[in-house]
């Protein structure tokens, strides 16, 4: 508890305490060393912050929202330089689940994917950002696990009205969604069907955002799993990923695509802005 609160004071100089040991910079350095390799906090090369000092600041900035401010300014920087509105007005939704390791919060048994974890719930505009994302137990359903990204979405984001889907959050079992969305958040829910007669990865309209977003999560090791014992930490870690992302690009740094996922979503997005 005492290092909590010497954490907490130091994140506000008003509140007093004595000088920072470490430098902020070099605290993002390791944060991002153990985001980009996947190592385990106590395997820290010697030359950045000690491992417990990060940990303590990457724990107290995931409490606090430090991590959420700069992740939502960071993407209404980028959609301001590419022209667009820093509110979004349409959103894509989709799940991705991951194995767990040594236990933690809401770990469960995906049936579907036959894997024994958790599920990121990701939220994103039409340029793959995140808007939002929540991590939960694998054993959630996608319909149900959907119900925790999209409530209060209107809230956040007024301007949102549209939220593209695949076909296993809409079937004729259970729409129960889509009249929820409606009815209590007054989003629409539009299901972009799959070819069944297509085998094989297939590239679906609208929603190759999604997946190229899960494609730039996929470039840092820590990611590969979920290594977190708490799932705020889970999510905390995808922020940090897009901050490293939109910084580099606001920064001006061109990213080629990577493996095909990639390189098709960048010719659709060239053809959608050849479009416009």
């Amino acid at each position: 508890m005492g290092g909590d609160r010497a954490v907490a004071a130091h994140t506000d100089p008003r509140r007093g305490g004595r000088p920072l040991k470490f430098p902020r910079r070099l605290i993002i350095d390791t944060v991002l060393y153990v985001l980009g390799t996947g190592c385990a906090w106590r395997l820290v090369p010697h030359d950045l912050a000690p491992w417990d000092a990060a940990y303590r600041w990457f724990r107290a900035w995931t409490a606090d929202g430090t991590w959420d401010r700069v992740h939502d300014a960071l993407r209404q920087k980028v959609r301001t330089a590419q022209g667009r509105d820093p509110q979004p007005s349409a959103a894509v939704l989709d799940s991705q689940s991951v194995r767990t390791h040594q236990g933690g919060q809401a770990v469960g048994f995906d049936a579907g994917k036959r894997v024994r974890g958790r599920k990121r719930h990701l939220l994103v505009d039409t340029c793959g950002l995140v808007l939002r994302a929540v991590v939960h137990s694998a054993s959630v359903q996608d319909r149900a696990g959907a119900k925790l990204v999209l409530s209060g979405i209107r809230a956040a984001f007024p301007q949102v009205g549209l939220v593209r889907v695949d076909g296993g959050y809409v079937n004729a079992v259970d729409s129960g969604l889509v009249g929820w969305a409606a009815g209590t958040e007054n989003v629409e829910i539009v299901a972009v069907p799959r070819n069944a007669d297509v085998k094989g990865f297939r590239v679906l309209p609208r929603r190759w955002v999604v997946e190229r977003t899960f494609s730039w999560l996929g470039r840092c090791r820590r990611l590969a799993r979920d290594y977190e014992r708490k799932t705020a930490h889970a999510e905390a870690m995808i922020k940090v990923a897009m901050i490293r992302l939109m910084a580099a690009r606001l920064a001006g740094e061109d990213v080629e695509p990577h493996g095909p996922i990639e390189t098709e979503a960048a010719r659709r997005l060239a053809e959608d802005l050849n479009q416009e």
